[in-house]
């Protein structure tokens, strides 16, 4: 047989026209904070790509009030039409600067470019020209004949989806007549930075966007500001259970989208050889660094060993590295922290007694790197079946009946995803019913779309993003 000789296939970072310094973006514009700045690492080779200034309480207040002034006196009574322009504008300035933001997002991210070209960046274009088209729709959306715009949003973004998160929150808050204060993650602040260029030359008025970078006392003090009538916040579940708490009485309108532990599910009549693939996309796919990662696989027990087997080959073939190369399958964990944390709990599944088969892939020596880990012989009881590892870690379970994968599938505090691998239409609709989960796939995984609603039960938070369900947070209907 020829042997294949694997050629490295770069993307320059050139194409990222990284600044050596990028400032918050209040009132229209970009000007230094007052809080301490931060340096943006790259994960891939752990060196600082940029520093970046930080808002401080001060300035969270400014652009509350900007927020506030330009949503009274423009931005809230200007026609749905008119505001739908300005949308479908920064929809065009994000497609047109693609390449731009696919390289910086993989270097301040970690993922590999092919993700961030094909899924990242054309799905944040793709929110904001499906939510430009509501804009002037919305008497006609099911929520009354007058639905009005809440005033301020105060927004908080993870750092596994920068540019996207910030999109998907940013488009349905602009197209209802909100403005917007957001806070990125403190790791992944600059697509979100570069994304207020892109809204300044949409010249969108001032103060209808801002953007203020900072650590997790900013996002409080957004989240907390008398100013702001509607908070959304993606992240950690602890995190949000705090930000639910500090609301509590005050009337501001809460979505939160937080953690999951998704069971994707495969039964005895499934293709298998397809369901591999998808579970491969469901828990390696963005390093695992997806709230909505097939991160339990649950198996029916008379296919569980020819699945594993298949399942090993085919992870061994991924490519683990340099996530600008357009050959990585799986880029760098986004942070040392991120990679301690899935390190503890991979330690902790051995401890128990799982069975783990790790990729004999090469792994770079510098920068936050993890090969893709598949545990066997896990048991509902264990930490690697309970906990969001929120990495490459998948484990494995199995079941005899439906009744079983439907008992062992709703066995988590969490609701946010769930995958079915069947031939059967009737089983399909059948397990989708019994599944205590917000979004379910059929012979599929992580596939999205901005006019389809996606968010969790329990403790993966509630309310909707995108579709018509995700333009109702937005309003005061």
């Amino acid at each position: 047989m020829p042997s294949w000789e694997y050629a490295p296939a770069p993307e320059s970072r050139a194409i990222a026209n990284l600044k050596p310094n990028y400032r918050m973006f209040l009132d229209g514009e970009f000007v230094e904070g007052g809080g301490e700045p931060l340096k943006s690492i790259n994960p891939a080779t752990e060196e600082v790509l940029a520093e970046v200034s930080t808002a401080g309480s001060a300035d969270v207040d400014k652009a509350v009030k900007a927020a506030q002034r330009a949503q009274d006196k423009v931005w809230g009574r200007m026609p749905g039409a008119e505001r739908a322009k300005y949308i479908f504008r920064v929809a065009r300035l994000i497609a047109e600067r693609a390449r731009e933001l696919a390289v910086l997002e993989s270097l301040d991210n970690g993922k590999p470019i092919r993700e961030s070209r094909d899924v990242d960046v054309p799905t944040a274009s793709a929110h904001f020209f499906y939510h430009a088209g509501w804009a002037d729709k919305l008497d006609h959306a099911g929520y009354g004949p007058d639905p009005r715009p809440l005033g301020v949003a105060g927004q908080v973004i993870p750092w596994n989806f920068p540019l996207l998160m910030a999109a998907w929150k940013i488009a349905p808050a602009l197209a209802c007549g909100n403005t917007v204060v957001l806070k990125p993650a403190e790791t992944t602040p600059l697509t979100a930075l570069v994304l207020a260029e892109i809204i300044q030359q949409a010249e969108l008025p001032p103060g209808v966007v801002n953007i203020l970078p900072g650590a997790g006392e900013v996002g409080a003090a957004v989240v907390g500001h008398p100013g702001v009538r509607k908070v959304a916040f993606t992240g950690s579940t602890d995190v949000g259970k705090s930000i639910q708490r500090s609301l509590a009485g005050t009337g501001k309108k809460l979505t939160l989208e937080l953690g999951g532990k998704a069971a994707n599910i495969v039964f005895d009549d499934a293709p298998l050889d397809q369901a591999v693939e998808g579970i491969v996309n469901g828990i390696f796919f963005n390093q695992g660094h997806v709230c909505c990662a097939g991160s339990r696989l649950l198996v029916q027990e008379s296919v569980a060993e020819e699945l594993l087997d298949k399942l090993h080959k085919r992870v061994a073939t991924l490519r683990v590295g340099d996530p600008l190369d357009k050959n990585t399958d799986v880029g760098a964990i986004n942070s040392r922290a991120q990679l301690t944390k899935i390190q503890e709990l991979v330690a902790s599944g051995e401890a128990e007694g799982a069975k783990r088969w790790t990729s004999p892939c090469p792994v770079p020596d510098k920068g936050f790197f993890f090969a893709p880990t598949v545990f066997a012989d896990v048991s509902q009881a264990m930490r690697i079946a309970r906990e969001e590892i929120f990495g490459p870690v998948l484990s494995v379970l199995t079941f005899r009946t439906p009744d079983e994968a439907v008992a062992k599938a709703n066995n988590t505090p969490y609701g946010l995803s769930a995958g079915i691998w069947t031939e059967k239409g009737s089983r399909i609709l059948w397990m989708a019913d019994k599944l205590r989960a917000g979004v379910v796939w059929a012979n599929t995984f992580n596939r999205f779309d901005p006019t389809a609603p996606f968010g969790g039960y329990q403790e993966s938070g509630f309310g909707r993003e995108g579709g018509r369900a995700g333009l109702e947070a937005y309003l005061d209907v």
